[in-house]
């Protein structure tokens, strides 16, 4: 017993109680994406390297607006934390509403538009037809999508990762067995994959509603009306800054996705799997950045900043001790990735190349995924957005240089590491600089 109390920590319980439903959250969607990509590498390296190209343009197309999880999350538990439950639950229906609307308006861009993006992107000759089939028919379910994240920034700020973990295990499994009965088994190809996805997401944005709306709508200080122009600005000023970083940061990673489309079919295909190892990983650590946004945003409201910044240290060494794990994980597993995927020779390669890239990020990376949640509990948007900007600028220049000097995708792979060093470089400087955050005075607002 006194071996064990020197190393649990008094902040690992709550911790704990936040991250282990969330990480279950968070690893359901990638793992079934793995899934996803393992059957589609079964039909063929064109329609592996039409996914590659979709989940560039989705990661785009739909993580720019996740400020309706990252930003609902810090606002609400910070009413809760004050006893401000209406408002709570007026930012919670201006979030769904503010979700509803855009998915409709993205749905019918990236229907309209499905064919031009697909080549704005590279695909061209064999991606083509695959690209623009599987967009087309995905682009049906943004409005779920962002009612599901909406509501995913919703429960966490009530500190409920439970409810979101039962209903993303349901729509995960929907989409499991939706991708095994009309890929393989009514050979519908790639496009069976899109519809599977579509009707999954809409099912779990229903639960997700019936969750909230429903018999617990009173209890979370919910009232069913058109949202207040208070509770709207306060989620829409968060979303511009949340937006600009979010743009930089899709908008790298879509960058990095089309010069591996351009790179060629091969190139794309061992760019999406290695791609899907490292949001693997990268989502299980973010199951300890959502603890930091839930437990640091409570500690903000209560005007408890030294207790938040000690629950923030515990977490960056979970992240660290995570990290190293992950490293030898993705190491060991280099024999088994290529058998999982059903690679063809070339494209088995290929990924081999990287993969020694991809596990020397995963330390660095659980740093700068923890301190994002940190510093997004601590409602520092701005400052992570220019922070997102300057790592934007970075990585464009390593990108260029790989393009121009023709490194393929190596030189694209070790990019990605200028982008994780850029990232750990600006928020460290927040963290230990003479801007350090969660050192203020209680009464400050660390909105900037």
């Amino acid at each position: 017993m006194g071996w064990a109390s020197r190393w649990v920590g008094p902040h690992d319980r709550a911790i704990a109680q936040m991250a282990v439903p969330a990480l279950a959250t968070l690893a359901a969607d990638p793992l079934v994406s793995l899934v996803d990509t393992a059957i589609v590498a079964r039909i063929g390296t064109a329609e592996l390297g039409a996914l590659g190209v979709n989940a560039g343009v989705f990661g785009f197309a739909f993580v720019v607006f996740n400020f309706l999880a990252y930003g609902t999350t810090p606002l609400v538990a910070t009413a809760v934390a004050q006893g401000k439950r209406r408002d709570a639950g007026r930012l919670v229906v201006s979030s769904l509403v503010l979700g509803l609307c855009i998915g409709v308006v993205g749905a019918l861009i990236l229907s309209g538009a499905a064919e031009p993006i697909a080549r704005l992107m590279g695909a061209d000759a064999e991606l083509i037809g695959p690209t623009v089939e599987y967009l087309r028919i995905r682009a049906l379910a943004a409005p779920a999508v962002l009612a599901i994240t909406a509501g995913n920034g919703a429960f966490r700020g009530y500190s409920d990762t439970r409810t979101p973990l039962y209903l993303t295990l349901g729509l995960s499994a929907v989409n499991l067995v939706g991708d095994i009965v009309l890929v393989l088994g009514f050979g519908w190809g790639i496009g069976g994959a899109a519809w599977a996805t579509v009707f999954a997401q809409y099912l779990g944005a229903v639960g997700f509603l019936v969750a909230l709306l429903g018999a617990r709508r009173r209890s979370l200080g919910l009232v069913l009306e058109w949202p207040q122009w208070g509770a709207m600005r306060r989620l829409l000023s968060v979303g511009s800054v949340m937006s600009i970083r979010t743009f930089a940061l899709v908008g790298t990673l879509t960058v990095g996705t089309s010069m591996a489309t351009r790179m060629g079919p091969v190139t794309i295909a061992a760019h999406q799997i290695a791609t899907q190892l490292w949001l693997l990983f990268a989502l299980f650590i973010d199951a300890l950045a959502l603890s930091g946004q839930i437990l640091v945003a409570d500690h903000v409201g209560r005007h408890r900043p030294d207790l938040a910044r000690a629950v923030s240290s515990r977490l960056l060494v979970f992240g660290g001790l995570f990290g190293v794990l992950f490293a030898v994980v993705v190491s060991a597993g280099a024999p088994f990735w290529p058998w999982f995927f059903d690679l063809e020779p070339e494209v088995t390669v290929a990924l081999g190349t990287v993969l020694p890239i991809v596990a020397l990020m995963q330390p660095l990376n659980a740093a700068v995924f923890v301190g994002d949640g940190v510093f997004m509990g601590a409602r520092a948007f701005g400052w992570l957005a220019a922070v997102m900007v300057f790592t934007a600028l970075c990585t464009g220049t390593a990108f260029a240089v790989t393009w121009i000097g023709e490194y393929g995708l190596v030189g694209l792979w070790w990019s990605m590491v200028v982008m994780i060093v850029a990232r750990a470089l600006g928020l460290g400087a927040r963290w230990w600089g003479p801007w350090a955050i969660l050192t203020e005075s209680p009464s400050q607002d660390l909105a900037g």
